[in-house]
């Protein structure tokens, strides 16, 4: 795994991001850390998590997964990673799904988020929702407001619109501020049912009008880049072992003209289906960091295997496409 400058920012990251929404949950402190440890040896640095991670587990601490990344970075050098985290996500102990998207959330979540991480600043602070009744301008301010603070260094969105992304940006620059850096949609080879998606994973998919916005230069770190490993367990088990929600996010036509354009190329690059659906992102001509995840370290080895594979134009065309 390599590491590239993420544009408009003075952040190094890897190729890969790593997520982390099951630790201090279904991930003790000392699975986590293995896995950590497996993601640093790939040559990983970058860490996805969010304040929200772990809430909608009654019995969980508030914030688990960072609280136990917090536990696990104090036995580890903070200057080495790179942390990203989220706020102004619902209350999912309230159950409610109220938006909470103001100045005032992201303040009460960001010095939480301070507090559970064990830092004085995050690297990459993302807006993890949006509230279209709240003007851009106040949200852009309160960023700035922080970032100037020190508190954060860069900050983007996710589950955000592209119209109203843009409307963001229009301000930021008004105000002689680069804006977002970057942006967090869902994406993957595997094309969603757009119905189910809002059911099982709410947000934006990327090729619902993310594609002018990342040409534009707004680097995109996508989640659910692996699509749950769709491909490979229709490949190794077919249609019927695939689990309800997977059967609703993506047994559909387009995808079943994907597997074998999936299959040609992976028997011809002599790699797994998995690697070449994530080197389909990672072969991106614009800043694409996928966000993958893992529960057993040996699983890092098969993505990480997908940063040495390049895909040309025509091959990532083919995919797309199905044919």
């Amino acid at each position: 795994m390599q590491t590239l400058a993420l544009p408009g920012t003075a952040l190094q990251v890897s190729q890969l991001c790593l997520g982390t929404n099951q630790f201090g949950t279904a991930l003790s402190d000392a699975q986590a850390g293995a896995i950590l440890d497996a993601f640093a040896a790939c040559g990983g640095n970058f860490i996805d998590t969010a304040r929200s991670y772990g809430d909608w587990i009654p019995d969980a601490p508030r914030g688990a997964s960072e609280q136990c990344l917090g536990r696990l970075l104090q036995q580890r050098d903070r200057q080495q990673w790179i942390i990203a985290t989220k706020g102004c996500e619902f209350d999912y102990r309230a159950g409610d799904f109220a938006l909470r998207v103001s100045p005032e959330h992201l303040q009460e979540d960001l010095a939480n988020s301070l507090e559970a991480l064990q830092t004085d600043y995050i690297d990459l602070y993302w807006l993890h929702r949006d509230d279209p009744s709240q003007p851009v301008d106040a949200l852009i301010d309160a960023l700035i407001a922080e970032q100037k603070a020190g508190r954060i260094r860069v900050f983007g969105c996710s589950n955000w619109s592209p119209e109203r992304i843009q409307e963001a940006q229009d301000y930021a620059r008004s105000v002689g501020h680069e804006g977002f850096v970057a942006c967090q949609p869902m994406w993957g080879l595997a094309e969603p049912d757009r119905e189910a998606m809002q059911m099982y994973c709410p947000g934006g998919y990327y090729d619902d009008g993310y594609q002018a916005l990342h040409r534009d230069g707004l680097s995109i770190i996508p989640y659910s880049s692996q699509s749950r490993g769709f491909f490979h367990k229709l490949a190794t088990a077919g249609e019927d072992s695939l689990p309800d929600d997977l059967k609703a996010l993506y047994l559909n036509d387009a995808n079943r003209r994907r597997l074998p354009v999936l299959e040609r190329l992976a028997q011809a690059h002599q790699v797994s289906i998995n690697q070449i659906a994530l080197a389909y992102l990672l072969s991106q001509p614009q800043v694409t960091v996928p966000i993958i995840g893992a529960s057993r370290p040996e699983q890092l080895t098969d993505s990480d295997g997908a940063c040495r594979v390049t895909l040309s134009q025509a091959e990532l065309d083919a995919l797309h496409q199905g044919e």
